[in-house]
């Protein structure tokens, strides 16, 4: 290839002072900085849209349209683009997907990429589903790739043809294990977790750590269009942990945060490996974000979570310079979001439990061709919004008067100090606990104030409780007071928001009480647990 030859040669002659190629559109502001103060150092590249799986998480059972071929990067365009991004300060690019290993000239891609070293590349990476990577590692290796990601989601051969539709477990396996002995710098391997499907087998997983260096990192599952997400399926880190904490109890060791860390890591004492957390649902990662990605198309997205996209491609084949290319990469970067796009629609989702609108999903097709693994919020059908998009309040006079129930929970995470001063009855401010059971039930009886399309009903009972957790282990905020809430009304409609207003009321109590020992609290996992009564009768929370 004729592009792979001139980086080769440009690479050997090029002094350090022309390392900083094409210059930034700003003096003050390197081009890869946002207006948070975040650099861009990591780059992700969709290399192609194609996968040899059909995970159902990551793609819709009837699949996607794909790109026609003549509309995607071509490996000279894809270096090229890696080439403006290195002279600006990257220095670790990831091939993904769809699935990378299905591209033909994949390992001349790397080896094209492994000639950025002398510009300040410094790792290549990739995320794979392992079905075809095995034959392909010694030459990968050869060819200067650093690093892998393998997702797996389970160890069982016959559950892993359930979610991915295909077989091929035991490739996967393979594959892990010879790459683990080949010498790559880190082997990854990625487990999203899902309620009722394979959250049982994140201990097997933690001991895939004890004779390897792997290290395996558990995903919270995340929304896709066409996943056919719920709230019911996901299973928070914190859940994990104590889990694991129950089962590996002293042995069980926190590690240090990376810089821009995605993960929240950890190790058993004695073990080879480790493990550690990617928190995508419960406690973004937005304030250290480094990333960018370039997908299969030539569209630049500067958030994984955002609709927003730049075409790189069009700007290659007007023939735009070096410069030109720079600058639209610097604008988009500027326009990131402080936090990720979308995700406040997201949470606001998160505890209804009706289908996703075939009707919404279909309207993002065109969206998901694209990069089927590019996350999108999934939209739900709102029983507060009417067709047009206005906001009413539900009319509830034709339902019938029926008791209804409702439980909710989350906690205050906070450091040995404020928890032991609250477990001593020693804070100044007074008895931390009487003061937002008080406050909680306040914050029940006046939901209907605060939000304003609930109706104001009678409630008959609210009460607040509280548990101390102590975990014991060395972290900051691992001491939690949980909050348990439980209202019941005669009504027309549910005390599901009360029951939430109470437990998130008496949560910040505890915060506006305690603040002036730490304001590191952390408000977490505020969620409803069970409820009883009306149309959809009784729930519970898996």
């Amino acid at each position: 290839m004729l592009l792979l030859k001139q980086l080769c040669s440009r690479a050997q002659l090029l002094r350090p002072q022309q390392l900083l190629g094409c210059p930034a559109p700003c003096e003050s502001v390197p081009a890869l900085a946002d207006l948070f103060g975040r650099f861009h150092n990591y780059l992700r590249i969709s290399v192609t849209e194609r996968c040899n799986l059909r995970c159902q998480y990551c793609m819709p059972e009837e699949g996607i349209d794909l790109t026609e071929n003549d509309k995607l990067l071509t490996t000279d365009e894809i270096l090229r683009l890696a080439r403006v991004f290195v002279e600006q300060g990257v220095d670790k690019i990831r091939l993904t997907g769809g699935e990378p290993t299905v591209r033909r000239d994949i390992v001349e891609l790397v080896r094209g990429l492994n000639s950025l070293r002398p510009l300040g590349l410094k790792k290549i990476a990739m995320t794979t589903n392992g079905i075809a990577l095995r034959r392909k590692l010694p030459l990968l290796h050869e060819a200067g790739l650093d690093g892998l990601n393998i997702s797996l989601d389970t160890r069982d051969p016959r559950k892993f043809e359930l979610f991915t539709r295909r077989k091929g477990c035991e490739h996967v396996l393979r594959a892990i294990d010879d790459a683990t002995r080949l010498g790559f710098d880190f082997v990854k391997v990625n487990v999203v977790v899902m309620r009722g499907q394979n959250e049982d087998e994140v201990p097997a997983f933690v001991e895939m750590t004890h004779d390897d260096s792997v290290d395996v990192r558990f995903i919270e599952y995340m929304p896709f269009d066409g996943n056919k997400w719920g709230q019911s399926k996901l299973v928070g880190y914190r859940e994990l942990l104590d889990r694991l904490v129950k089962t590996y109890g002293d042995s069980l060791e926190r590690l240090p945060l990376e810089d821009n860390h995605t993960a929240k890591g950890y190790r058993i004492k004695g073990y080879k490996g480790q493990f550690g957390f990617i928190t995508s649902m419960t406690h973004s990662f937005c304030s250290s974000c480094n990333r960018v990605r370039v997908m299969a198309d030539g569209n630049l997205k500067v958030c994984l979570f955002g609709n927003t996209e730049v075409s790189l491609r069009d700007l290659l084949r007007a023939g735009a310079s070096d410069e030109e290319v720079l600058k639209t990469i610097s604008d988009a970067v500027k326009r990131k979001k402080r936090a990720h796009a979308g995700l406040d629609i997201l949470f606001v989702f998160m505890y209804t439990t009706q289908s996703i609108s075939h009707k919404l999903a279909a309207a993002h097709r065109t969206q998901v061709r694209r990069q089927f693994s590019a996350l999108r919020p999934s939209m739900h059908k709102l029983t507060h919004v009417d067709e047009s998009g206005e906001a009413h309040m539900v009319d509830v006079s034709e339902k019938p008067a029926t008791l209804r129930t409702a439980i909710a929970r989350g906690r205050v995470l906070m450091n040995q100090e404020t928890f032991n001063l609250i477990k001593q009855d020693k804070i100044k401010k007074g008895n931390v606990l009487t003061v937002a059971q008080i406050a909680g039930i306040q914050g029940a009886k006046t939901c209907w104030q605060a939000i304003p399309l609930c109706h104001p009903i009678n409630i008959t009972k609210v009460s607040v409780e509280f548990k101390l957790i102590d975990h014991g282990l060395v972290e900051p905020l691992d001491r939690a007071v949980e909050i348990e809430s439980l209202v019941k009304c005669k009504g027309e409609t549910g005390v599901e928001m009360e029951a939430l207003s109470a437990v998130s009321v008496a949560a910040l109590t505890i915060f506006d009480m305690c603040k002036a020992v730490t304001k590191g609290m952390r408000i977490d996992g505020v969620r409803v647990v069970e409820k009883s009564g009306g149309k959809s009768g009784h729930w519970k929370s898996d």
